[in-house]
């Protein structure tokens, strides 16, 4: 651990901007305080200084993993790669998200997710990473391979998040078949491949739900897992989210299915690149339409790292009700609360000292430092 003082900083504290300095001790934050320093410390140059970003939801390790259709690169080496990018993007604790469940046609990670998690277990065991890394499971409800593989999982590694998704083409994301249609298609596979296997998916969607998503909710409360549901569209979908002791919403996909989460005390989170985009690719509601409403909690940097930190000091520009600090605690302070994280998330006294120092630079936040628990990292 680094001792240090960290003066000439724009401090974006839980409440309020201020210029300032902050002492680290023991990887904690010790000291916080406005105006000059009281001893030379490192001068940040008035850059702003925040909370290290947590995120809960990227997909980005398997494209490491998987750059290519049938291309596997070495798994340690793709999980390395990908902890650099996340620390270079500011973020210092990731639910890396892993797929258990396969489709009808074996699409997916299959018995390569074990790989995967034995890679990261390595880097872990070694001190490898700069980021501290937890593990999101994805679960593929309508999988006739999910609960299985998902046993096999938890026996052997910690996980800190389940979500229960369900990509059945014609409803939640995919209401609309053709743009489930060119979603699917961007794997270079053939329309017809496709349409067969959507086939397949709809006529075995209901009768593993039916199996899959009760089971998956007990092994959750058994094991102490929070819970997340995906792509909630009708109040339906909300209500039986709540039912199962859901925590969190991933990428609700109309604003009464956000609306009724946030009612019934379930954390909403929705995708920054929808936000920056200005909508979402599937056609769903946007993001900066929630977050207009009041009903945005949480943002996830989902398919692209830096977007993170781009749609956190985008949001004030975008939703003027909404400040910098609030801003900013949808990628710190409240995932790491819905998450149950107790440690991290501000800049407060006590807390760890996983800090970014961003400069915006021509529209675009640029990370200039990062530090995890004291130690710079990137």
């Amino acid at each position: 651990m680094q001792d240090r003082i960290l003066e000439n900083a724009t401090l974006v504290l839980p409440d309020r901007v201020q210029h300032g300095w902050l002492a680290v001790v023991d990887g904690r934050i010790a000291e916080i305080g406005e105006g000059r320093a009281p001893e030379r410390g490192l001068d940040l140059q008035g850059d702003h200084l925040i909370p290290g970003l947590v995120e809960l939801h990227t997909d980005h390790l398997e494209s490491h993993y998987a750059p290519r259709p049938k291309v596997r690169w070495h798994p340690l080496g793709a999980v390395l790669a990908y902890d650099a990018q996340i620390a270079a993007s500011g973020i210092t604790t990731v639910f890396d998200s892993l797929r258990a469940g396969s489709d009808p046609d074996g699409s997916g990670l299959g018995p390569e997710l074990m790989q995967l998690a034995g890679a990261i277990e390595t880097a872990k065991g070694a001190d490898l990473f700069r980021a501290d890394h937890r593990t999101h499971l994805r679960c593929e409800i309508p999988s006739a391979d999910l609960m299985e593989t998902v046993r096999d999982f938890t026996a052997r590694y910690p996980v800190g998040l389940i979500s229960l998704m369900d990509h059945t083409p014609g409803q939640r994301q995919f209401r609309d078949i053709d743009k489930y249609y060119t979603y699917a298609t961007r794997g270079g596979r053939s329309l017809s491949e496709i349409q067969a296997n959507t086939a397949l998916k709809i006529r075995d969607g209901r009768a593993f739900n039916a199996i899959n998503r009760p089971a998956l909710v007990d092994l959750a409360r058994e094991r102490g897992i929070a819970l997340a549901s995906h792509d909630d569209t009708t109040l339906a979908d909300v209500a039986m989210a709540r039912d199962e002791g859901v925590r969190l919403a991933e990428f609700p996909t109309t604003v009464d299915a956000a609306r009724a989460a946030h009612e019934a005390g379930i954390t909403v989170m929705m995708g920054a690149p929808n936000l920056i985009r200005g909508g979402s690719h599937s056609g769903n509601v946007a993001a900066e339409d929630l977050a207009r409403e009041g009903l945005l909690d949480v943002l996830s940097s989902d398919y692209v790292p830096a977007s993170l930190l781009m749609a956190a000091f985008g949001l004030p520009e975008r939703v003027e009700a909404i400040t910098l600090p609030e801003a900013i605690a949808t990628v710190t302070a409240n995932p790491a609360r819905a998450t149950g994280l107790t440690d991290r998330g501000a800049i407060a006294r006590g807390l760890r000292a996983d800090l970014v120092r961003v400069r915006p630079a021509a529209g675009v936040p640029v990370v200039r430092q990062v530090w995890r628990q004291g130690v710079r990292v990137a």
